[in-house]
């Protein structure tokens, strides 16, 4: 296996902090996605290896792994297996019951080579994992969607369920790296990163807005239309509503996290809007109505 220096590959240095590594990434990624870089052999080349550099370096565990064996990170847990029974055979040596074939069938079993009498094994190892980020608007996580993504070159068609919530993992059984002799693939494991640009904020389940009123629709009354993730909904205001009203729809907020039907609530706070820029007749009946009061 050829070696890659996968701090080179996203042209940065061993120091280089989880956020680091996140900015190098998306700043590669875009440098060299397949389409702003069409029929580029070399672009798409490029693409696959800044997201095989980011699945190993974002991952703390894979990075370690990787900053101590180079090439050979992902059999590192074989190489640790290996070094411990050899200690433990080492061990068992001072006390007069190590022998050299001992730990040579050990060795044979786990990196497949066989001795004369037959007691090497062919032992399959399981693939490596993969980790992605998808980043998403809140909109977009409203309803259950189809979306594509690329991870190590390769296109995945996924089912992103309504109601994912920002940092979530989910795992794909068996979209990882190839297994070792035949055994079976990792898996992969995507973690959502969700950019919210709506009038709505999120917690957990429920959603919050602020919706201005005017003065003379606070005191007297009446109706206004809002935008909703579910479309339009038209609120009954009552008369002499106090600044900072609050009122719930409720199952107006968001899904509820593979709980199909099942919606949080929608909290709307009131925010009394003065008016400004008063005409001297508006100035004379405020007055007049200060007085009245």
């Amino acid at each position: 296996m050829t070696y890659i220096d996968y701090y080179k590959v996203l042209g940065i240095n061993k120091k280089a902090s989880e956020n680091d590594i996140k900015k190098a990434y998306r700043k590669m990624a875009r440098k060299y996605h397949p389409d702003l870089n069409p029929n580029d052999k070399e672009a798409e080349r490029k693409f696959k290896e800044i997201n095989e550099a980011n699945e190993v370096l974002s991952n703390p565990e894979n990075r370690k792994k990787y900053d101590k064996y180079g090439k050979d990170w992902k059999h590192a847990e074989e190489f640790e297996k290996a070094q411990q029974q050899q200690q433990y055979q080492r061990s068992r040596s001072s006390h007069g019951q190590y022998s050299g074939e001992d730990f040579s069938d050990f060795f044979s079993s786990m990196f497949g080579g066989g001795s004369a009498g037959g007691r090497g094994r062919n032992v399959q190892f399981r693939g490596q994992d993969y980790n992605a980020e998808l980043q998403l608007e809140l909109k977009d996580v409203y309803r259950t969607h189809k979306r594509t993504l690329t991870v190590n070159g390769k296109n995945i068609r996924l089912t992103i369920p309504a109601g994912v919530k920002n940092g979530q993992v989910i795992k794909i059984k068996g979209y990882g790296g190839e297994g070792i002799r035949g055994g079976p693939k990792g898996d992969l494991h995507i973690k959502f990163s969700i950019l919210n640009h709506s009038r709505f904020k999120r917690d957990k389940d429920n959603l919050y807005t602020t919706v201005e009123l005017d003065l003379y629709k606070a005191l007297l009354g009446g109706e206004v239309v809002i935008d909703t993730f579910d479309g339009k909904v038209k609120l009954k205001i009552k008369p002499e509503t106090k600044n900072l009203t609050q009122v719930k729809l409720k199952g107006k907020g968001f899904p509820v996290y593979k709980k199909e039907g099942k919606y949080g609530d929608l909290y709307i706070t009131y925010q009394i809007k003065l008016p400004t820029n008063l005409s001297a007749k508006e100035k004379q009946l405020f007055e007049e109505l200060a007085k009245l009061r």
